[in-house]
């Protein structure tokens, strides 16, 4: 079983920044995917960022060249560091590892991003 603990979301004004981190314990294997969703009142979850074990990464466009995904594979880690941001990032944020076929998932942050 595998185990996922975020941490770091809060509030926040317009165009100031936050840093998620998230911590996975339990079954590990090598050659997963670490990265957040986030899911906003009555929409769907949507990809915020992904990254490989091997440093490939993924955005979504609406964060990208904001958001900057990074991981430490040594200690099972992965961080997302979210600047400029805007009320529309407004969300509960979910750390997900992907091993194999199956998602595991994190308990969620919420980043709420108002004046």
């Amino acid at each position: 079983q595998v185990q996922l603990v975020e941490s770091g979301g809060g509030l926040v004004q317009p165009g100031e920044s936050l840093r998620l981190s998230c911590a996975a314990s339990g079954k590990i294997f090598s050659g997963n995917v670490m990265g957040w969703y986030r899911q906003a009142p009555g929409k769907q979850r949507e990809l915020v960022a992904t990254m490989t074990s091997g440093g490939s990464t993924r955005y979504a466009d609406s964060t990208k060249g904001r958001f900057t995904i990074s991981r430490d594979n040594a200690k099972n880690t992965v961080h997302l560091q979210m600047n400029n941001l805007k009320p529309e990032d407004t969300a509960v944020y979910y750390c997900d590892l992907l091993q194999g076929s199956t998602h595991y998932w994190g308990q969620g942050t919420q980043v709420t991003v108002s004046s």
